[in-house]
């Protein structure tokens, strides 16, 4: 997976490169004959077996590939280049995340039929107004992920089994603990706990990036406030003891269509998270909106807030902030916020994090495909 995240992002960002020279070749009045490299970067994206195709800020082509001609089935010897996108492309799905790409400015991702290829398209905001249109073939894409899945399910079958033996042998000595070896053992079993978490987490978070955008595996109608106070239920042998309490204040009912068991371990998550930072006798606040059909579900614990670096890295796998800064001992396997990420991509959605005014952090999950009050 690690190699091809690198590839996409590489792409990704030899996109915007492209869309930064091309805008400098338009205004410098060819950038080609001024600048050598822009024509070795130009002929890198032809050479690419990923289609590329390089809009301007109306929308028109300001470089597409053969490749990209060749996914679109588009006449290599017509002229493209100056011509708008919409009129060689009028297809709602792809326009409509161009529109967004540009209006969030943020890369947008879907999967998209046209003639006898299924795509994975990408569409990554450049500067002043650029985009890159990146076009892959579903095909070849499926059995990477496909096989990058099953080494990593092998991996950890491998791994689960002999930790699954240990676990084992570590009740059984824990039934003939002494005085002098019992914190030895509890250890032991703490962090074989720990590892088998640990292989679950990457499992998981291993399934998600290899899901698309939007390809919730099990999509239903989920009722976000009732998710709230189930997963809530399962925290409170955690919460009670310390005197944490949670304030949900939500509208009665608000469903969205998802895929239930990973919105359940998203909230998980983010419940736990709210909880290892959280005084004792503190309340965990959990506000659930609506807008059109968008969803916002923010978190917020009264703990020490976070600094710039939680806020720059808080969802990179295996960060961990300030272990001072928790309230509690437990420790995690540094994948859980990875993992809600990935479960908010999946649903086509994100998470952002923030420090609040009154103290403590918030973390937001902001979910596509709130159903209107008059379907509820």
């Amino acid at each position: 997976m690690a190699s091809f995240l690198l590839a996409f992002g590489l792409g990704a960002g030899l996109g915007c490169l492209a869309c930064l020279l091309i805008f400098f070749w338009r205004q410098r009045g060819g950038l080609s004959r001024r600048l050598p490299r822009a024509r070795q970067l130009l002929s890198w994206l032809d050479s690419s077996a990923t289609g590329w195709i390089l809009l301007d800020q109306a929308g028109n082509i300001g470089h597409i590939n053969p490749r990209a001609e060749e996914l679109l089935q588009l006449d290599a010897g017509r002229l493209l280049v100056g011509q708008p996108f919409v009129e060689i492309c009028d297809d709602p799905a792809l326009v409509g995340s161009i529109r967004i790409a540009r209006r969030q400015d943020r890369p947008q991702r879907l999967e998209w039929h046209t003639g006898s290829h299924d795509l994975d398209v990408m569409v990554v905001p450049g500067r002043v107004g650029w985009l890159g249109v990146q076009l892959q073939s579903r095909r070849s894409l499926d059995a990477q992920l496909q096989q990058q899945e099953r080494w990593v399910s092998d991996v950890a079958h491998e791994l689960k089994t002999p930790l699954t033996a240990l676990l084992l042998v570590g009740d059984s000595l824990a039934g003939q603990v002494t005085s002098q070896n019992v914190r030895l053992v509890e250890r032991l079993q703490r962090e074989l706990l720990r590892l088998q978490e640990l292989v679950g987490d990457l499992l998981e978070l291993s399934r998600l990036e290899n899901s698309l955008p939007g390809t919730a595996q099990r999509t239903g109608l989920v009722d976000l406030p009732s998710l709230v106070q189930q997963v809530w239920a399962n925290l409170r042998p955690l919460a009670d003891p310390r005197g944490i309490r949670l304030e949900l204040q939500a509208p009665a009912q608000l469903q969205l269509r998802g895929d239930s068991s990973r919105l359940h371990r998203a909230l998980l998550n983010l419940l736990d998270n709210a909880l290892r930072y959280s005084p004792d006798g503190g309340v965990v606040r959990v506000s659930i909106d609506s807008r059109a059909e968008w969803c916002q579900l923010g978190v917020t614990d009264q703990g020490p807030g976070l600094s710039e670096d939680d806020l720059a890295h808080l969802f990179e796998r295996f960060y961990r902030g300030d272990p001072s800064r928790a309230r509690s001992q437990r420790i995690g396997s540094g994948l859980g916020l990875s993992i809600v990420q990935q479960i908010a991509a999946t649903h086509g959605g994100r998470i952002q994090a923030s420090n609040q005014p009154q103290g403590g952090a918030q973390l937001e999950l902001i979910l596509p495909g709130v159903i209107g009050p008059g379907h509820c």
